[in-house]
């Protein structure tokens, strides 16, 4: 047995109810002014770590910060995420944005805890990867990293993650904040007023840390002027005075920040991940500054305080190496991709709909694109997990269809539709993969002035000085970004030969499902009309192939919603410039701009078919009860099997200012219900959505708002009641 260390007693204490400030300030009197100093940023030199980064790749193995051996202080171990832990060769789940279409924190709660206990068996105990940026364009390049377009689902599925992870490791949520940018966000200044920022790009930041969360990243860009790692305003003023966040602030990687002791002013605390800018000037500037040195002394009392908090809660089962890819995280992540994807339409053909696929009549499936035999679980980011093994649409529809002949054919029209007319169904395959969009980062921007400067000396280092030069510079993304393209879309419409894939195939079976792999909106208007029926399949991770089997084939109902509106046209959305290096955001995108427009989507938030169908009905009330309400609804499946429905409650303030959204969701719970059978479910909606931000603080926006029960965010089908809120 291991002999017990400073650290463990402390967290000993901690763990019998002392207060994990008072802990933390105890143990930092025994730590020497350098170890104090070195809580603040990664253990690792920049110019070692950096070469690690780029020749071997990213985050194969914990980033290190604060750990003190002399003392037994483990420090943060980072583990980046989210579609899984992206340490070693971890399981990849579905990317954020499908979970999101699940609608179920619940099952995003179970998908916690397996990556927490990936990453615990994987040596990691702080996980980089609860991403709740609101894509306020769907181009950005990495909106497959977050949940959906709405506040309240982010909040909801950032808290599920958090409270999944816990157990097994302390939890960062990122990129705070405004971060909806990919291609320009080394540089891009983002204007917002204060209003808007407080009602619709920081509420689910709000959620998480009410949650529970131990850290908060910052983001790159720059909010009202000032780099969101050195940004008082929303590190200290808003994050810590206004919400009470005790945990601590982290920065983004390596360009995080721009003057390292305006960083530490602001209330940063730790600069990640290597030893970079504030190694080389801290010491001399806190023995020259009471003022700084208290602190930097703040920061590293948050730093142990939050380790010492993590090491009081962890639970005591230590997960082997067995438990990475397990054969048990693998059926979840089946389970979660099959729960994800969603059916944007499905018509009849002879009198039926193509889905789910007959199979005791099917005798011959065309699987067609070459995105069908590929394994795409992602772009080549932070993100990237690394699983061992990878079901493609191929994969999984040919185990999935024993006794059927699965014949295949790649992107030639062609030969596709030669495949496709000798079959009894057709599924094709087509979307995007990391070259087309996901994190970015240019191999000039290594060498651009604003950056370097960043760097410390070299010190005589040959690599580095060689790294400096055009050549290495140039080469240099390679290792970190996995030398893919990716950045913002440029178009939120499939590549050309895609649609001509879908067209001849089309033109050759009339039963033709196309099977869109993508995270965000694709606009489908030229060609949807021609084929009956139109998945949404997503990224969908290491079990995705088998997973569509499980859809197409109807082994389960199909029950993702949308976390998103699909808009006809791009002239419906906000203006959108990926090199721009100044914007201003306010509160319109997404579902909310086409309502106050009074245009329709092609798809709404919230939408979603099932093989089944459901009725709503009876929606009730309960009073405000500070900032929720309890509300109930019967749910009647009035098809011929069973399924899982989806209903979401929408708010209408009345009488509301004339800039504030005319309908916004207030909650949402799945149930099940049997074939012809009713069942009550349970919400808890949220009055955060129907409130304003004035001088004083949050208020209503309105004396009362009706509330309606639906499908989506266009249905007005549903029971509606009213809601007083003041």
């Amino acid at each position: 047995m291991a002999e017990s260390t400073r650290f463990d007693e402390a967290a000993a204490q901690v763990r019998a109810g002392a207060d994990p400030r008072e802990a933390a300030a105890a143990l930092l009197q025994e730590l020497t002014p350098e170890e104090r100093l070195s809580l603040l940023d990664g253990d690792e030199p920049f110019w070692q770590g950096f070469r690690r980064m780029v020749v071997e790749g990213y985050n194969h193995t914990p980033y290190v910060h604060g750990a003190v051996p002399r003392l037994g202080i483990p420090g943060l171990r980072f583990g980046d995420g989210p579609r899984g832990v992206v340490l070693g060769q971890a399981t990849a789940f579905p990317v954020s944005m499908a979970r999101g279409a699940t609608w179920d924190p619940s099952l995003e709660e179970r998908v916690g805890t397996a990556i927490g206990r990936e990453l615990r068996a994987l040596g990691g105990n702080f996980f980089g990867g609860i991403c709740i940026n609101l894509p306020r364009h769907p181009a950005w390049g990495r909106i497959q990293e977050t949940y959906g377009e709405d506040p309240l689902l982010l909040g909801d599925f950032g808290a599920a993650l958090h409270r999944g992870v816990a157990p097994n490791a302390m939890t960062t949520v990122k990129h705070y904040a405004l971060n909806s940018m990919e291609n320009a966000r080394f540089t891009v200044d983002v204007t917002i007023d204060e209003a808007s920022l407080q009602e619709v790009f920081l509420p689910h930041f709000r959620r998480v840390v009410e949650a529970g969360a131990d850290a908060v990243m910052t983001a790159y860009n720059s909010v009202n002027g000032a780099w969101a790692g050195e940004n008082r305003h929303l590190i200290t003023e808003v994050l810590r005075e206004q919400w009470g966040f005790r945990g601590i602030a982290v920065s983004d990687f390596i360009w995080g920040l721009r003057d390292p002791i305006a960083s530490l002013r602001a209330g940063l605390d730790v600069e990640e991940p290597f030893s970079e800018q504030r190694a080389p000037v801290l010491p001399e500037a806190v023995a020259a500054d009471p003022d700084l040195r208290s602190e930097a002394d703040a920061a590293a009392i948050r730093i142990l305080a939050v380790e010492l908090a993590f090491a009081a809660r962890r639970v005591s089962d230590e997960p082997g190496p067995s438990v990475v890819f397990s054969a048990e995280h693998r059926a979840l992540a089946r389970e979660v991709a099959t729960r994800s994807m969603v059916l944007l339409k499905n018509a009849p053909v002879e009198g039926a709909p193509v889905l789910p696929l007959e199979t005791g009549a099917l005798r011959r499936l065309a699987v067609i694109g070459d995105l069908a035999a590929r394994p795409n679980t992602g772009d080549n980011g932070s993100s990237d997990v690394r699983s061992p093994a990878v079901s493609t649409p191929l994969d999984g529809l040919r185990a999935g269809l024993a006794g059927v002949e699965v014949t295949a054919a790649g992107d030639d029209p062609q030969q596709a539709a030669m495949v496709a007319a000798d079959a009894d169904a057709a599924v094709v395959v087509v979307g995007y993969t990391a070259q087309d969009e996901g994190e970015y980062i240019e191999a000039g921007a290594f060498l651009a002035p604003d950056l370097v400067a960043t760097y410390p000396p070299t010190e005589g280092d040959a690599w580095a000085e060689d790294f400096l030069g055009s050549a290495g510079g140039q080469a240099g993304a390679g290792g970190i970004v996995g030398g893919a393209a990716g950045g913002d879309r440029r178009s939120l419409r499939l590549h050309r030969h895609h649609v001509e894939l879908i067209e001849a195939v089309a033109a050759a079976n009339p039963r033709t499902v196309v099977v869109i792999v993508a995270a965000g909106a694709v606009i489908t208007e030229e060609w949807r009309e021609r084929v009956p029926a139109v998945l949404l399949g997503w990224y969908a991770g290491s079990e995705g192939g088998a997973a569509l089997a499980d859809v197409l084939t109807g082994a389960v109902d199909v029950a993702g919603r949308l976390p998103f509106s699909i808009p006809r046209s791009e002239d419906d959305l906000p203006f959108f410039d990926p090199d721009a290096t100044s914007i201003t955001y306010d509160r319109w995108f997404g579902q909310r701009l086409l309502d106050r427009d009074g245009v329709d989507a092609a798809f709404p938030l919230g939408f979603g078919l099932s093989y089944t169908r459901f009725a709503i009905a009876d929606l009730e009330l309960g009073p405000v009860d500070g900032e929720h309400f309890a509300a109930r609804a019967t749910v009647t499946n009035t098809g011929d099997r069973d399924g899982r429905h989806v209903v979401q409650l929408y708010a209408e303030p009345h009488e509301a200012a004339g800039d504030f959204p005319r309908r916004v969701l207030v909650g949402f719970a799945g149930v099940e219900v049997p074939a012809g059978g009713s069942r009550t479910v349970e919400l808890r909606g949220s009055v955060r959505p129907l409130q304003r931000w004035t001088d004083e603080g949050f208020v209503p926006a309105a004396a009362e708002a009706l509330v309606a029960a639906g499908a989506d965010a266009a249905d007005r089908t549903g029971p509606t009641a009213r809601l007083r809120l003041r």
